[in-house]
């Protein structure tokens, strides 16, 4: 792995580099690898904290200039891309309805379920989480195991510049419909996300269950419960309603991990 690297950072650095075979076959190898989930973009040190492997990045960043375009066949349908996509779900033991799409250098563990949605190249789904209707798990987003991304929700990718953090949902969470995560934000594990929230790295998100708020940015701490809110900002102009992202409370240990999102959220009297 060290060759690897050493190979993958002279080459980013010399792109005259991509000429010859032997670069060329490394940075291969380090999308294969990524693939069968052997590599991560990502990696967890300890809860809540993750190191990004600027190297992989830069590898991923590095395929594009030396792949072609080539029709990609979908039954009828024709695509024209540099990177297939995955086609060997059976044996990933994934279930992958159409038009669930998930690109080569991605992986996605045993057990996972793909409604009709994107994952892109470096992403990282769990073991038993499901990514619903329309969802996309942008490139390098890393999803953890047992998470529910409800449908629509856009979880976007991060792949430049290459020392930028991913998006990242810790094990456990439920991503709430239309929710959308950002900029290299971090959802703790078994936070819950209502519909809508928004989750960007300059968001306010304010703890309210107490008797006074705690102001976080870019991150959602675990088992948070968490839905859209706004906040009364002054401008020369007049005063204005800024969005934000409200917690409103902790996950209830009685909640078991495996109910809906519904069902967690009523726990505070907020439906869906």
């Amino acid at each position: 792995m060290n060759q690897l690297e050493e190979i993958i950072l002279k080459t980013w650095d010399n792109r005259d580099l991509l000429k010859e075979s032997p670069n060329k076959s490394a940075i291969q190898e380090v999308i294969r690898l990524l693939d069968i989930g052997s590599i991560r973009v990502a990696e967890q040190l300890s809860p809540g904290i993750w190191k990004v492997n600027e190297w992989i990045k830069k590898a991923i960043l590095l395929y594009f200039p030396i792949s072609e375009n080539r029709v990609i066949n979908a039954g009828d349908l024709k695509f024209y891309d540099k990177i297939p996509t995955k086609t060997n779900f059976e044996e990933l033991g994934v279930r992958a309805v159409p038009h669930a799409i998930a690109r080569y250098g991605s992986h996605i563990e045993r057990g996972a379920i793909l409604m009709p949605s994107y994952i892109n190249i470096g992403a990282y789904v769990g073991s038993g989480s499901m990514i619903d209707t329309w969802a996309t798990i942008g490139s390098c987003a890393q999803i953890g195991k047992n998470v529910h991304i409800a449908g629509g929700v856009g979880v976007g990718g991060v792949l430049e510049p290459p020392q930028a953090q991913p998006n990242i949902i810790e094990d456990d969470c439920f991503i709430g419909s239309r929710c959308i995560i950002v900029e290299g934000a971090i959802i703790e594990k078994e936070a819950v996300l209502g519909a809508n929230v928004v989750i960007t790295s300059s968001t306010h998100i304010i703890d309210v269950s107490g008797q006074e708020p705690i102001h976080y940015k870019g991150r959602v701490p675990a088992r948070s419960v968490v839905i859209p809110g706004s906040y009364n900002k002054e401008y020369p102009a007049g005063s204005f309603q800024i969005p934000c992202a409200l917690i409103i409370g902790k996950r209830k240990e009685t909640t078991d991990k495996k109910v809906s999102l519904n069902e967690a959220l009523r726990d505070f009297g907020i439906g869906q």
